[in-house]
């Protein structure tokens, strides 16, 4: 009970952090910028943009980002989980309200550093979220959703959607300002893809003489099986055992140090995999 405690009010921090760096983002990096960051908030902000110029309409930016997360908290609350949806629309919610009522500071008038530093704001924002098992909304519930369907890292798929909307913004108000913003997606997709490996794989092949306490350790570790080799060590001539087993890249680092206690010998070569087809072990989201 009390570790759920814990976990439930890391959680919340993460999210809470998260929503106020995305809004802090938006009235500092994004808007003096102007820069579209894509994803749901960044069609919000050109949505703002297009009724204010065009139509001589101001709409809330709370509002829009909302209605255009609907459909994504829908799919996330049936295919993916309740408490992350729950979790995910806080952040949602906050980061919107504060983006409405926080007043807007320009640290720089330089476009590039506007999108590179926004860039690494906004995928540490994102990153605090994911970390959180939740998201930020929008594009990142697709993402995750199509990562659980397809048991693979598909934020590349979102950096492509989002260009859509980018292309979208250079024809509307002009190249320049989206262009820089493909640089902001760019570095923000890059912070993620560093801090957040739950879709990512590792090999690993341990040659060790203690096979059966180094694959209790991986089960316990990781929930994840492990396929026993036999084999000759050419250097001494002697019978060896080696290890392979899949998991994921934010399990690996923790799995080789306990690895390391049961078997300080242990050699262990750790290899990025790219994809995998067969069953393979996944935390749900909860």
């Amino acid at each position: 009970m009390q570790k759920n405690w814990k976990r439930d009010a890391r959680r919340l921090l993460y999210v809470l952090v998260g929503a106020v760096l995305l809004a802090a983002n938006i009235k500092c990096f994004i808007r003096p910028g102007g820069l579209y960051p894509g994803g749901v908030s960044g069609l919000s902000l050109l949505l703002q943009e297009i009724f204010a110029r065009y139509m001589n309409l101001q709409l809330s930016y709370t509002l829009l980002n909302l209605l255009l997360n609907s459909v994504p908290i829908v799919i996330s609350f049936l295919f993916i989980g309740r408490k992350f949806t729950i979790y995910s629309c806080l952040a949602i919610v906050v980061a919107s309200v504060l983006t409405d009522i926080l007043p807007g500071y320009s640290i720089t008038q330089t476009p590039l550093l506007n999108a590179v530093f926004g860039g690494i704001i906004q995928g540490t924002a994102v990153s605090c979220c994911l970390l959180a098992d939740a998201t930020s909304g929008g594009m990142d519930f697709i993402a995750i959703f199509m990562s659980e369907r397809y048991n693979k890292d598909t934020w590349h798929i979102v950096l492509g959607m989002n260009v859509v909307i980018l292309l979208s913004a250079g024809l509307l108000f002009g190249w320049e300002a989206a262009l820089y913003s493909i640089i902001f997606q760019y570095t923000s997709t890059q912070i993620i893809n560093a801090v957040y490996k739950r879709y990512q794989k590792n090999t690993l092949f341990i040659v060790t003489d203690h096979p059966e306490d180094v694959y209790r350790t991986i089960a316990e570790n990781t929930h994840h099986g492990a396929t026993l080799f036999r084999g000759t060590g050419l250097y001494e001539n002697k019978e060896r055992s080696m290890l392979y087993s899949v998991v994921s890249s934010e399990e690996a680092k923790r799995v080789i140090h306990q690895v390391r206690i049961v078997d300080p010998k242990a050699f262990i070569n750790c290899m990025k995999t790219e994809s995998i087809s067969g069953r393979f072990y996944k935390r749900p989201n909860d």
